[in-house]
């Protein structure tokens, strides 16, 4: 039979570099990831024989083998699930489609070079074996496919391999490792079998080693032909909570999430009504590189009386949620439920409702506890989630109060960590409304002009600035009661806030400033919607709002930068009177070339000041500099 070369994709080769010559900090990873590849393999093989009842051929009882053989220096890794055609070796041995390698290998030029449990987050398991391998082989046969088409893969990892057909009795996958030299602790019994009970006890299968017993002539432990389970080989979501403690859920955490940080929290439940389901769900300490795809698939394996259906099962999970880790197993389910299905079954909404509702739960005895060390817990979770957590707020109307609730904010008493209902507690006596500023960043929003009066009176403004607050407002309309109002729309409103004596003296400013308006309505008429006079500004000259109803300028910018097509942002621009360039303005009204220079050069500066950026910045340039050789 003869053997074909193929050379490794680009990103392979970059990849292997990295495994063999930077990863050694934990290098018993390798099995971690092997044993978890195989078990994948016969969890494909059940679920393609539920339509298929062939694929099972006379071997009908799935397993896992480990064997290594110290003369020969190998270990093996056996299953005999769905195994691999010489097209998906070269496919999937060979390249990597949507791995995520690049992030992968962006993420090794961090200080995190030497973490080896980072590759199992990338799906890019199987080359974790060069970790301690310098050639790995595969012998392989596709459930389904006659004994004539198995193939043999082989390579040491560096720029090809090769690929045979061979017979091969028995379907399913071996994948042998030819150790390097400084990898002999791995050819020991003990060793692997303690690699197999602290990364992978709780795989539901068997995975078996030859048994060793005692030979007293030789005075070493001799290997049999025997075979026994070295792990426990139930789902650990099946067993009794009080069989179970933090170190058991903190290691199938890291079995199913290939993250070694443990979780923030961890929720385990049967439940029993109209649905009965199991579930054990967990909520990351660190967010993943991909968090802000939506388009990513859940992190919920589905199971169906513990027989393995799908990863990722999205309908189980809200998007905002696509963070949660974990294992739903249903005992209502049919075997063969698909995607499509599970979108219109009553059944998993039950399950998707039920599932929301626990991890809400989670969240919140974090975020309310009386704990200092669980609320720092809740800060943690929410600097690393809590702009994905805020998409709920419009999609799930029937959890908003909850989620509400759940929200924390900057604001101009404290950079992080207020939430409604603290600001609530403090509001000013006589504040009718909850007073909110979106910007683009932390810094913008502090600067804002549209602040002023507010500092000056001590009534706190919320300052939310991640991309998707502009979203948020457009669905969470109030809070116990009191509505939010951004004060970048509108005119400035105190309410019973306001004094009477200032009202009298802006009224009576605005009416001496009226000529000086007008004018600058008609200079300004293609960029501004409207300028009138304010109350909202004490140390600046103007600023920029939107009316009500109308886009902010802060999501004109957002959709901008997204390509999205957006109606042309023409704001009000409001004017303080009493500042030294309005007086200034004033003394030009005669003067119609300095005046409308001017008048252009405080709404640009407006402009640069609530975030956006000028159309002509030349232009801007040479009337300041105008205005300074004066």
């Amino acid at each position: 039979m003869s053997k074909h070369t193929h050379a490794f994709q680009a990103e392979v080769q970059q990849l292997l570099h990295l495994v063999t010559h930077a990863l050694y900090s934990n290098k018993e990873i390798f099995l971690r990831e092997l044993v978890s590849n195989a078990s994948d393999a016969c969890d494909k093989l059940r679920f393609e024989a539920l339509a298929d009842d062939s694929k099972w051929g006379e071997d009908r009882e799935l397993r896992l083998r480990i064997a290594f053989d110290a003369e020969a220096r190998t270990i093996t890794i056996s299953d005999n699930g769905i195994g691999l055609s010489e097209e998906e070796a070269i496919a999937h041995l060979g390249t990597i489609a949507k791995s995520g390698t690049r992030e992968f290998m962006a993420a090794l030029d961090a200080d995190r070079k030497k973490d080896a449990s980072l590759i199992g987050q990338f799906g890019v398991g199987f080359y974790s074996g060069f970790i301690v391998a310098d050639r790995i082989t595969v012998e392989s046969r596709r459930a389904g496919l006659p004994a004539a088409q198995g193939v043999r893969w082989s390579s040491a990892g560096t720029g090809d391999f090769e690929v045979e057909a061979i017979e091969r009795a028995q379907r399913g996958t071996d994948v042998i490792l030819h150790l390097r030299e400084d990898a002999g602790e791995f050819l020991s019994r003990w060793k692997l079998a303690a690699i197999v009970g602290k990364y992978s006890d709780h795989i539901s299968l068997p995975i078996q080693m030859r048994k060793e017993i005692w030979d007293a002539e030789k005075g070493a432990q001799t290997v049999t032909d025997e075979w026994e389970t070295v792990n426990k080989a139930a789902a650990l979501w099946a067993r009794p909570k009080a069989e179970l403690g933090e170190a058991d859920y903190h290691a199938f955490y890291e079995q199913i999430s290939h993250d070694s940080t443990p979780p923030l929290a961890y929720t385990h439940n049967r439940v029993e009504g109209r649905s009965e389901y199991t579930q054990l769900l967990y909520i990351p300490a660190k967010a993943p590189f991909d968090l802000w795809n939506r388009e990513k698939r859940g992190g919920v394996k589905l199971y169906v009386k513990r027989v393995f259906i799908m990863d990722d099962a999205e309908a189980l999970m809200p998007v905002y949620l696509r963070f949660v880790k974990g294992v739903i197993d249903s005992a209502d389910l049919p075997l063969n439920v698909s995607r499509e299905l599970l979108q219109e079954s009553r059944d998993v909404k039950a399950i998707r409702e039920g599932s929301t509702k626990r991890v809400l739960s989670m969240l919140e005895s974090l975020a309310h506890s009386e704990d200092p060390a669980e609320r720092a817990k809740y800060a943690a979770f929410w600097k690393d989630f809590g702009a994905v957590l805020k998409e709920g707020l419009g999609e799930d109307y029937a959890n908003q109060e909850r989620l509400a609730k759940l929200l924390r904010f900057a604001s101009t008493q404290a950079e992080e960590g207020v939430s409604l209902a603290d600001y609530v507690a403090r509001m000013k006596e006589g504040q009718d409304a909850i007073y909110v500023l979106t910007a683009d960043s932390l810094a913008a929003a502090q600067g804002s002009p549209q602040l002023e009066v507010f500092r000056k009176k001590g009534i706190e403004v919320l300052l939310l600035t991640d991309r998707v607050d502009e979203w948020l407002l457009s669905h969470l309309h109030e809070f116990d009661g009191k509505p939010l109002q951004s004060v970048a729309k509108g005119a400035v409103d105190l309410g019973k806030l306001a004094d009477e004596a200032e009202k009298q003296q802006a009224e009576a400013a605005a009416e001496a400033a009226r000529p000086l308006v007008e004018q600058l309505k008609a200079t300004l008429a293609e960029r501004a919607k409207d300028v009138r006079v304010t109350t909202r500004l004490v140390e600046s000259p103007a600023c920029l709002v939107s009316e009500e109803g109308d886009m902010s300028g802060h999501l004109a910018r957002l959709l901008k930068q997204a390509g999205q097509d957006a109606p042309p942002f023409r704001p009000v621009l409001e004017v303080n009177p009493e500042h030294a360039l309005l007086k200034k303005l004033d003394t030009l009204r005669e003067d119609g070339g300095r005046f409308g220079d001017l008048a252009q050069i405080l709404f640009d500066q407006a402009w640069l000041a609530e975030g956006g950026q000028l159309e002509d910045p030349a232009a801007y340039v040479r009337r300041v500099n105008a205005l300074l050789s004066a």
